[in-house]
């Protein structure tokens, strides 16, 4: 077996990504704060399907309502994510720029996100994200642009 053959990662199922983002224990901060949880990965259509709880207590605005930047956050979240399950789990994906429209206010509760990579390049990832509440009414759509970037060469 060749040296190149041997230093390649692994593939890993949809499933065995779901598990990797369910059992972690180094969930970042800003994860842990938007109540972020995968329900579903689809490397086939480099698609994500995420859960937030949206805590009154850390999330609401005076009106008793998602800060919209914190649905900007979550938006992120789902496209970031979508980047990682497309590159199989062997890249980071920075937001270059993103596009956000809100359709209506945010309450406070559990909320649907989806994530996908519209578009893979060879030095920018185009992508998409929508977050629904509990009754599945859209409450925000973002666009974005990443830049893929492999873990290994990723610095903070």
């Amino acid at each position: 077996m060749s040296d190149a053959a041997t230093s390649a990662p692994e593939a890993l199922s949809d499933e065995a990504i779901l598990e990797r983002f369910l059992r972690t224990k180094n969930q970042p901060t800003g994860s842990q704060t938007l109540g972020f949880r995968m329900l579903s990965v689809s490397q086939a259509t480099r698609t994500v399907e995420v859960e937030f709880e949206a805590r009154a207590e850390v999330l609401l605005n005076p009106m008793k309502q998602i800060q919209g930047g914190y649905l900007c956050a979550m938006l992120d979240e789902c496209m970031s994510v979508a980047c990682m399950v497309a590159s199989g789990m062997t890249a980071v994906a920075p937001t270059l720029e993103m596009k956000t429209s809100f359709f209506r206010p945010g309450k406070p509760g559990k909320l649907r996100g989806v994530g996908r990579v519209a578009k893979w390049g060879r030095q920018v990832a185009f992508t998409e994200g929508e977050i629904y509440d509990a009754e599945g009414r859209l409450l925000a759509k973002a666009t974005g642009t990443a830049i893929p970037t492999p873990f290994q060469v990723y610095k903070t």
